[in-house]
Parts: structure tokens; C-alpha cells; sequence
């Protein structure tokens, strides 16, 4: 996967552009947060930079050294500081209750592993804490097949439900959860017709 991700972010092109996802940009300017957030899977740094330019204290991390380059490098244009790693959670040294939000954009992990990563990083979130997630539904399996320029796992494995985000994160109340279509307009990959989960959870005290 390592080889997958650097491949496609070694072009000068930013994959998935660099303007932060809309779900994500909203969620922020709602919720008025302040303090940490932590972006696993960040790629390029686009939300990370984001977060960064309304105040937030942002650590990154991704298992692409390309990704991470060029995060930092536009994180350097838009003259903020982003805290970003390369490697899985595993190799990082990160205390639970830690941060004050985590966003998980487009973070689609290996279905091997999806379960119990989703939990572990949902321990790295203090008591009244955030979640914010969007990514790819089960259903949107058959809008790939007819616009693959639309993105997204092919393993329905990958993909999200809403009754499997309410079991996987059941220590927080739902501020938000449900599956939608929407329009994706996000540089070379994701662009068209998708249906996509989204989740905003609050971490009982």
C-alpha cells in the first residue's frame, strides 16, 4: 500500500486538490472547535492545513513519505505548522485521550485491520472529544462501477455503513450520522456521483 500511496502523490499535481473537504470545513466552522485534532491518513495535508489555519494545534500522520512532502510544502504556502508523520499508528507514540478532535476523511484502511484501528484511535480522543468522519458507503460500490473517476475502495470490506460507525463508536453520542449522495469535485480522484457515510460524534464524559 506504501508503494500505492507514493506512487500517486510523487506527481506535482495534488491528488485530491488542496482545498479541504467540504464535509470537514463545515464540520469545523460548526462545532467552533479549538485545541488538538488529529488526521490520520492525511495524504497531501489538505485538511490537516485546513485546521491548522483556523488555529487548531494538527497532528498528521500517513504511511506516505511523498504525501508528507508535499503537506508539509503547502503548509509552508499557507504559512502554518502541521505536526506530521510518516508510518501506522503503531510506530507513533500517542497517548490516549490526548486530543480534542479526530477527523477521519476518506480514511479507508485494510478491512483486516479497519475494525480495531477505528477503535484504537477512537481511545486517543478526550472525554467530550470530537469524531468526524466521511468516506465511502457499501452503496457507492455501484456508483464506482459506473464512473470509476468517482474514487474509492473496490472492497466492500473498506467501505462504511451507518450501523457499523454507531457499533464501532458507541462511547459517543451522534451529533450526526447518515449516508447521503453527494457530488465530489476533489482534484484528479474523486469526481462524480458518490454516496458517502457521514459522522459527527461526541465522546461521553
Amino acid at each position: 500500500m506504501k508503494e500505492f500511496w507514493n506512487s500517486r502523490y510523487q506527481n506535482a499535481a495534488f491528488a485530491y486538490g488542496t482545498t479541504p473537504n467540504t464535509f470537514f470545513k463545515d464540520t469545523l466552522e460548526t462545532l467552533q472547535l479549538s485545541g488538538s485534532i488529529l488526521l490520520p491518513a492525511e495524504g497531501e495535508g489538505r485538511n490537516a492545513v485546513y485546521a491548522a489555519k483556523l488555529g487548531l494545534d494538527v497532528v498528521a500522520f500517513d504511511i506516505s513519505d511523498a504525501g508528507q512532502k508535499k503537506a508539509l510544502a503547502l503548509a509552508n504556502t499557507e504559512r502554518v505548522k502541521i505536526n506530521y508523520q510518516v508510518g501506522t499508528l503503531d510506530d507513533l507514540n500517542l497517548k490516549p485521550a490526548s486530543f480534542d478532535a479526530l477527523a477521519l476523511i476518506y480514511a479507508h484502511f485494510p478491512a483486516d485491520i479497519k475494525n480495531s484501528l477505528h477503535r484504537q484511535l477512537a481511545t486517543l480522543v478526550k472525554p467530550n472529544g470530537y469524531i468526524i468522519l466521511e468516506g465511502f458507503a457499501v452503496t457507492n460500490l455501484e456508483l464506482r462501477e459506473k464512473n470509476p473517476e468517482v474514487g474509492g475502495p473496490g472492497d466492500k470490506n473498506m467501505l462504511f455503513t451507518t450501523e457499523e460507525m454507531a457499533q464501532l463508536f458507541s462511547d459517543f453520542d451522534i451529533i450526526q450520522l447518515e449516508e447521503q449522495e453527494v457530488t465530489l469535485q476533489e482534484g484528479l480522484y474523486h469526481n462524480g456521483q458518490a454516496r458517502v457515510i457521514r459522522f459527527v460524534g461526541k465522546k461521553r464524559a
